[in-house]
């Protein structure tokens, strides 16, 4: 698929900005970025790989303020980083081998399933802060495994990364938000290069969802409304669990007849 309409770039411009707006806020934009990517026809892996090009950005300016305004530990984010982008190629390139109707049947599904586990997951404030591993066991093996699941699919992948640190590794808020940010950068990285080696990304729609992105996070970010995520995430689960339920009649969907939409 090498063109597409107008109004439908349009929408999913208004989709990216939506999910940059719920990321910077719940997390989990990828929730509604993958579904509208694929609601607008683009095959799975060109799903993944342009989702991967847009979600770039965000987590690009992400990482590139906390490390401004440094809440960035270079020396230990760096090897973390170099693993996290590892992790998401190996990730990505298991993507690009698995067929066709694996990918088509799978996606939906996993969509929902990460919908519901943000619907139930604790708010990373609330857990309670504790190293748990030596933190370079959690480098080499914690940090890749999540890329790698970054690189194969990506929703939620920002919300693993965080509870993760501060579970596991005992970072406050702050700096397991800014560390989180830059090692999901790197995985972003990683899978977008397998991607993009596999011909696997539309850039003419990631560069245009990718500055909806950057939008999106800019409004999200100055939203000065207590409760807010607590609005945003029952919202979030609601219509990405019903746009993966509209992939699931696709009458082309693997698993349409199985499940008795037939």
């Amino acid at each position: 698929m090498t063109d597409i309409a107008l109004e439908l770039v349009l929408l999913l411009f208004v989709a990216a900005f939506l999910a940059g707006f719920i990321d910077s806020i719940a997390g989990g934009g990828g929730l509604i970025a993958i579904p509208a990517l694929l609601l607008a026809g683009l095959p799975p892996l060109e799903t993944l790989g342009t989702a991967k090009l847009q979600a770039l950005f965000g987590s690009g300016s992400a990482a590139y303020a906390y490390g401004r305004k440094g809440h960035v530990r270079v020396r230990t984010v760096l090897p973390m980083s170099c693993l996290s982008l590892v992790g998401a190629v190996l990730g990505a390139s298991l993507a690009t081998i698995l067929p066709l109707e694996i990918l088509k049947g799978a996606l939906p599904l996993l969509l929902i399933f990460i919908a519901i586990y943000f619907g139930l997951k604790p708010d990373p404030g609330g857990v309670h802060r504790r190293r748990r591993i030596a933190f370079s066991v959690f480098g080499a093996t914690v940090i890749p495994a999540i890329a790698f699941y970054d690189g194969l699919f990506g929703p939620g992948a920002g919300s693993f990364f965080m509870l993760a640190f501060v579970a596991l590794a005992g970072f406050d808020m702050l700096k397991a938000t800014a560390h989180t940010k830059v090692v999901n950068f790197a995985s972003n990285i990683g899978g977008l290069l397998v991607f993009v080696l596999h011909g696997a990304v539309l850039w003419k729609i990631g560069l245009v969802m990718g500055l909806g992105q950057i939008l999106g996070a800019l409004a999200g970010s100055r939203l000065a409304m207590r409760g807010g995520a607590r609005v945003i995430r029952p919202l979030l689960v609601l219509t990405s669990i019903a746009m993966a339920l509209n992939l699931l009649r696709d009458s082309s969907n693997p698993l349409f007849g199985w499940l008795g939409f037939a």
